[in-house]
């Protein structure tokens, strides 16, 4: 793996949609899928403008983008959102599931509508979009899937009930659809991020524990979201074809 593999070696071009790529980590991986050759649909939940921009950085790779505003958590948007990038696009060949919020709490403050906020976007969202994609990728033959998990998914964390849970459950789903459609030429995968230098950066990542800093990952610093950027590259191109229902850390080594 080099991370600047092409998506594919065919001819027909693959059509990727990024949720929630208007910033840090989804940015990086609407940038990196289209300098491997795909055409991207941007997707934001309100800020056009941020979509707008990074339309325009992958139009000038001579690639195509739109962008489309959608809250992942209403089906109805989402149908229209893919209805929409299949007509202007060509169907759904790739998704990437990356729209999260973060959110911090102890458990006996964690309030039932922050709860289910949280699961709704991470998982929820996951199961709409995964669910309108893969009646594309059942049809073409090809497909692929990559869950944006996160290292409290994995280790637990004090203060995310919610945020762990959702996560874990997004993993869990991750080996359900790569067992029910591998043999339909579908890979469905999941990377874990632990802490990455986003815009908003801290310790209030949403992929990292409170308690860790830089001193506590081996190779004594923060990720960045071009390096998880670079392993979605890898994991929904030919190349990674046999690799499916995994969930790939990317922390530095602070989880193993």
């Amino acid at each position: 793996m080099t991370g600047s593999e092409q998506i594919s070696a065919t001819s027909a071009p693959r059509v990727a949609l990024v949720t929630g790529a208007g910033r840090n980590i989804g940015r990086a991986i609407a940038l990196a899928l289209a300098e491997g050759g795909a055409d991207i649909v941007v997707n934001v939940r309100t800020n056009q403008h941020e979509a707008e921009q990074v339309a325009d950085e992958i139009r000038a790779m001579g690639r195509r983008a739109i962008t489309y505003c959608a809250d992942v958590r209403d089906g109805t948007a989402v149908a229209a959102m893919f209805a929409t990038a299949q007509q202007q696009l060509g169907p759904i060949t790739i998704l990437v599931n990356n729209a999260a919020i973060r959110s911090e709490a102890t458990f006996p403050e964690l309030s039932f509508a922050e709860w289910q906020q949280i699961l709704s976007i991470i998982l929820d969202g996951a199961f709409i979009c995964s669910q309108a994609a893969l009646r594309d990728m059942t049809q073409v033959g090809w497909g692929r899937i990559v869950n944006i998990a996160g290292m409290t998914g994995q280790s637990g964390a004090a203060n995310r009930a919610h945020v762990v849970a959702a996560k874990a459950g997004l993993i869990g789903l991750t080996k359900a659809l790569a067992l029910e459609f591998a043999a339909g030429g579908i890979t469905v995968n999941a990377v874990s991020p632990g802490m990455i230098e986003t815009a908003r950066g801290g310790s209030g990542s949403l992929h990292t524990p409170a308690h860790h800093s830089e001193r506590s990952v081996p190779v004594k610093r923060r990720g960045t979201p071009e390096e998880v950027a670079s392993l979605v590259r890898y994991l929904v191109s030919d190349a990674a074809a046999f690799i499916t229902g995994q969930t790939l850390g990317i922390n530095g080594g602070v989880y193993l």
